[in-house]
């Protein structure tokens, strides 16, 4: 589950899909929030449509886009908060700092930031008895609504955890939960996702771009109306469109996306993005729809990369996150790139 630093949270906000609310403290700005929450100053006016970047108001709600998440299967979101390290957080949660590290690739463990989200690993299932797995306490949890969730027994919960006091759990603290781990991972064809505040099916049917059916297959027992934030599910993952040509990748439509703004990012042109998808309406583009964008410009990169211009704020790191990729990955497609001594204006090859 991820813990956001901020307490309205579960505010009922509506925000579009991909947003998270956020209340405005003082001295923020929309630039100081895009470098917080891994995002641009773009995308968050695109989220926010007749706010005022210039006369921002404490207390004010906003709508924050979310970064793309690694997988993380078996684990927990975190939001790395003042004073976190990965030692702190290998204590905290019962867990070793190589397993952080091994869960986050490309993170940089000298230089963490408040607000950014990386993956806790699950604990050893070494330190349960036979017949329980280990759970690491999130917040709001009780040993009842534990004992419905998995779906066993307070007594049991209790007797698994001798010397833990139910009404003192800890955030962050691992207990024993009767009977067999849920899937450490997902089957084939599918991809690991953590439920959202707001997420259904129909939702992440329409964002993937698989059916509600598919989701339902590969996710047999979850009862999908009742989906808890920070459940676990499979997401199968949808095979690039059949539509789409030669030299082109797809690409999900996401909130404030246009083909004008997604021309400059993938350093194509408005025209070529239409010709690759004919029948799309530009101007009526629906987040979670799948279309086709233009990557065969010749750039001098390997083939399964496309070339990407270097603008302010960019690193390896926030790059590999935005186009779902390694920070490894993008090195081994740039040799002789030092990443960090990039350039506005610089070509680089990405990964797809």
């Amino acid at each position: 589950m991820m813990e956001y630093p901020f307490d309205d949270y579960y505010a009922l906000q509506q925000c579009p899909t991909g947003t998270i609310p956020y209340t405005i403290r003082a001295g923020d700005t929309f630039f100081s929030l895009a470098r917080r929450f891994n995002t641009t100053v773009a995308a968050i006016i695109a989220a926010n449509p007749g706010v005022d970047p210039n006369r921002l108001q404490i207390g004010q709600t906003i709508c924050i886009p979310q970064p793309f998440l690694p997988p993380c299967p078996g684990g927990n979101y975190y939001t790395i908060q003042p004073g976190d390290t990965l030692f702190a957080l290998a204590r905290r949660f019962n867990v070793t700092v190589d397993a952080i590290l091994r869960a986050n690739p490309g993170i940089d463990p000298n230089s963490l930031r408040v607000g950014q989200i990386i993956c806790i690993p699950a604990p050893s299932a070494g330190t349960c008895p036979t017949g329980t797995f280990p759970y690491v306490v999130r917040a709001g949890d009780t040993f009842f609504s534990l004992a419905r969730r998995f779906n066993t027994t307070v007594a049991a919960i209790m007797a698994a955890n001798p010397g833990v006091d139910p009404n003192r759990l800890q955030i962050g603290q691992t207990i024993c939960i009767p009977g067999a781990a849920p899937p450490s991972g997902c089957p084939a064809g599918t991809m690991p996702y953590v439920i959202r505040a707001g997420d259904t099916f129909f939702s992440l049917a329409r964002r993937f771009g698989t059916t509600v059916a598919a989701i339902m297959a590969a996710n047999p027992g979850v009862d999908p109306n009742r989906l808890q934030i920070g459940q676990t599910i499979c997401i199968p993952g949808a095979a690039p469109p059949s539509g789409c040509p030669a030299g082109t990748m797809p690409y999900i439509i996401r909130a404030g996306d246009t083909f004008f703004s997604l021309a400059r990012r993938f350093n194509t042109t408005v025209e070529a993005i239409i010709a690759a998808n004919p029948g799309v309406d530009p101007n009526r583009l629906q987040i979670g729809q799948r279309i086709c964008i233009p990557t065969s410009t010749p750039s001098g990169c390997p083939t399964g990369t496309m070339p990407y211009i270097i603008r302010a704020g960019d690193t390896f790191f926030n790059l590999a996150r935005r186009f779902n990729t390694t920070v490894d990955a993008i090195m081994a497609a740039n040799p002789g790139v030092d990443p960090n001594r990039l350039q506005i204006g610089q070509r680089i090859c990405i990964p797809v």
